[in-house]
């Protein structure tokens, strides 16, 4: 039986074509299993990403309160197994300083962030969108990375080939 990883479709409004990416369930299981959630519940319509920052990372999925904190899987909190690398197109969960601090929000990196390693959950990576993540990267913002027009998520939806 060949198993496929889920595959996860970003639609933004403004742009033709999507970001699509693939998760890695057995890199950071309840990271994904807490994202497919949120998405098929449809928490992510409608969001924004909310930060941007060109050759850093765009980040999205900031929500109502009371999302039940998750786990870091990441090296530093004790998940040597997650060694996926903060390269460009890599999506990982936002979190505070506490590395149990995980909720909705994510982002996806736009140039390689290796400061970031083993202390963010990585839970997947781009296979195409490439155009649109640099729009995002690129779109102008405030003095606090906002963009200055709403980059609004439309549309998650995922296929996890069950």
């Amino acid at each position: 039986m060949i198993k496929t990883n889920p595959r996860v479709t970003i639609t933004v409004e403004g742009h033709q074509e999507p970001l699509i990416l693939e998760l890695y369930h057995d890199k950071a299981p309840m990271t994904v299993d807490n994202f497919i959630k949120l998405a098929n519940s449809k928490y992510y319509e409608g969001s924004i990403f909310h930060r941007v920052i060109a050759n850093f990372m765009i980040q999205g999925g900031m929500g109502a309160s009371g999302v039940q904190p998750i786990e870091g899987e990441f090296a530093e909190n004790g998940f040597p197994e997650n060694n996926i690398l903060h390269e460009r197109g890599v999506i990982s969960m936002a979190r505070t300083q506490n590395p149990n601090s995980a909720t909705t929000q994510f982002f996806i990196v736009h140039k390689n962030s290796p400061h970031l390693d083993g202390k963010y959950a990585a839970f997947g990576k781009m296979l195409d969108g490439w155009a649109i993540l640099d729009a995002i990267a690129t779109t102008s913002t405030d003095r606090f990375d906002r963009p200055i027009k709403d980059v609004v998520i439309s549309e998650i939806t995922v296929e996890t080939f069950a």
